[in-house]
């Protein structure tokens, strides 16, 4: 059974463990050309569906920050907050907030229940 959970990370350590997800979305939240980082520093928003596995693999991995799951009403870090501040994220906001936001651009990125 899989799951789907959103995290902050780099596209590099995504690729670490990409082979592990059944599906994966992914929003560069840092623009290369403008901040010059390399191609695999580039800071993501991912969200990833993957058996329980990967996800606990994930969380103990310190370059992902899980982020809460969007229907707990709990706010994200101060730091997830500022990483998606230019999607239109404010302050206090929670997942499901960050989710529509990043949808406008990726919509693949929305938080569906099927």
């Amino acid at each position: 059974m899989t799951a789907k959970a959103y995290y902050l990370t780099t596209l590099g350590d995504w690729q670490r463990h990409a082979a592990r997800f059944a599906n994966s979305h992914w929003l560069a939240l840092d623009n290369p050309s403008k901040a010059g980082p390399p191609y695999g520093c580039t800071r993501v928003l991912v969200l990833i569906e993957a058996d329980e596995g990967a996800h606990l693999a994930l969380e103990d991995d310190p370059a992902f920050e899980p982020l809460p799951h969007p229907l707990a009403q709990r706010p994200i870090s101060a730091a997830a907050q500022a990483a998606l501040a230019h999607l239109g994220v404010a302050s206090g906001a929670n997942t499901f907030d960050a989710a529509e936001a990043a949808a406008r651009v990726h919509p693949l990125l929305r938080h569906r229940v099927f």
